[in-house]
């Protein structure tokens, strides 16, 4: 029984949903809001439970850890702005959050992205077969071309407007083909959701 109404709840959220195709009503904006009230609820257990109470409050209350009474304070002033006359310091959990996350996120894609980058470019060119030391000469052009493009400390004449243009096609490709990725994505989604309707809800495939 608790599985049948819940596939009820399921397939009349997703018409609620889809029902945005046609315009937008008060059908679709009650799923919307069923679904940003229940995210919000979930990550807000999710980050209580696994974050803040084994953390900040844990710690402080039966491990006796002051300090943490700093992080914890930090955290509260996210709220300043509902207090007019201390709005303004909400600027320093901010400030603080910002150059964390630039300092790890600096750090990640220095490994995780420039040096394998630059690593996967180095690729051999003889004494391989035809097509990968084709596939590396694309691989070699796609990003020195790029990069080219991207120069723009001299004027894009002669053989370094060539080698931008270049650039500029491989960059379409690359959009065209993560737009095309993303599409696919989207319809794979939406064909999960059609059989449900058809098959969990419906019965009829």
């Amino acid at each position: 029984m608790i599985n049948i109404i819940g596939t009820w709840i399921a397939a009349l959220l997703t018409l609620a949903i889809y029902s945005f195709l046609y315009k937008d009503n008060p059908f679709y904006k009650l799923a919307e809001n069923i679904f940003v009230g229940v995210s919000a609820g979930y990550w807000a257990v999710v980050l209580w439970f696994d974050y803040a109470w084994p953390n900040l409050f844990e710690p402080l209350f039966k491990r006796g850890q002051w300090y943490n009474i700093f992080p914890i304070f930090i955290g509260l002033l996210m709220f300043a702005p509902l207090i007019p006359r201390i709005s303004w310091m909400v600027r320093i959990p901010l400030t603080f959050t910002m150059g964390v996350a630039m300092a790890v996120s600096i750090t990640q894609i220095v490994q995780g992205d420039i040096f394998p980058q630059l690593q996967a470019t180095f690729l051999p060119l003889k004494g391989i077969p035809f097509f990968e030391a084709f596939s590396n000469f694309l691989i070699i052009c796609g990003v020195i071309s790029t990069l080219v493009y991207f120069y723009f400390s001299k004027e894009h004449k002669g053989a370094l407007g060539l080698g931008a243009k270049i650039g500029i096609w491989f960059m379409m490709i690359s959009f065209g083909a993560s737009f095309g990725y993303t599409v696919m994505a989207r319809v794979s989604l939406f064909i999960g959701r059609v059989y449900f309707l058809l098959h969990n809800w419906l019965g009829v495939i």
